[in-house]
């Protein structure tokens, strides 16, 4: 039973809620991205539910060096960046350049391993929805969407359970054309699992499962 504060049950019960907020594009010639690792599960139900392609973004947090969980950043897999720059430049510059590396080398070895040599699909002239399981900070999140962006989405949508108002604020200035939230981003608690009652980490196992469940459900159309 889920009391108090917790709105979800876990990421399968978040998926299934945003996915009945999406209802509305059903329609549309649409790509489902999520964010690994946790986002993965959430796509999973959104996909299954729309019927849309699944595929991922691989966006990784810079963490403060004092606090690894306060991102400062994030870099995906080619290397491309966001960064806080009053944060970046307050921290060790060495320590800065070899932490980009070791999340870029993270963000390339999750693509090879995830898609297992599969191309990314095309998403000129589609619906883009970014899916994650929460944004706090954003910069995984912003990241991911200048990634999208650039390569020409006719929209870009962003679908997540829960986010702070900061983040919603950063994000809309990146040019989004929908942010769809189930609770208020100015209630924020803090920290995503707070609003979950089962919060536990996603294995690269059960990433690489949920993509193949759904390339197999693509293939059988």
């Amino acid at each position: 039973m889920i009391t108090g504060l917790i709105k979800f049950k876990n990421r399968e019960d978040a998926g299934r809620q945003l996915a009945e907020r999406l209802k509305k594009y059903a329609k549309e010639e649409a790509i489902i991205y999520a964010l690994p690792r946790g986002g993965v599960v959430l796509g999973f139900e959104i996909a299954q539910a729309l019927l849309f392609p699944l595929d991922i973004v691989i966006t990784r947090k810079i963490g403060h060096p004092s606090n690894a969980e306060y991102a400062i950043g994030a870099v995906d897999e080619d290397g491309t960046l966001v960064l806080n720059e009053a944060e970046a430049i307050s921290v060790n510059q060495q320590w800065l350049e070899k932490e980009i590396e070791k999340q870029k080398g993270e963000a390339r070895r999750r693509g090879i391993l995830y898609r297992k040599g599969k191309q990314r699909p095309d998403i000129v002239g589609r619906v883009a929805i970014i899916v994650d399981d929460g944004i706090a900070t954003g910069f995984t999140m912003r990241l991911a969407v200048k990634v999208i962006k650039s390569q020409h989405p006719e929209k870009i949508i962003i679908a997540v359970p829960v986010a702070s108002s900061e983040s919603i604020h950063e994000l809309k200035k990146e040019g989004i054309d929908e942010v769809i939230v189930l609770e208020p981003p100015e209630e924020f608690l803090g920290t995503v699992g707070a609003y979950y009652q089962e919060f536990s980490q996603v294995s690269d196992e059960e990433v690489i499962k949920l993509l193949e469940s759904t390339n197999k459900t693509e293939n059988g159309k």
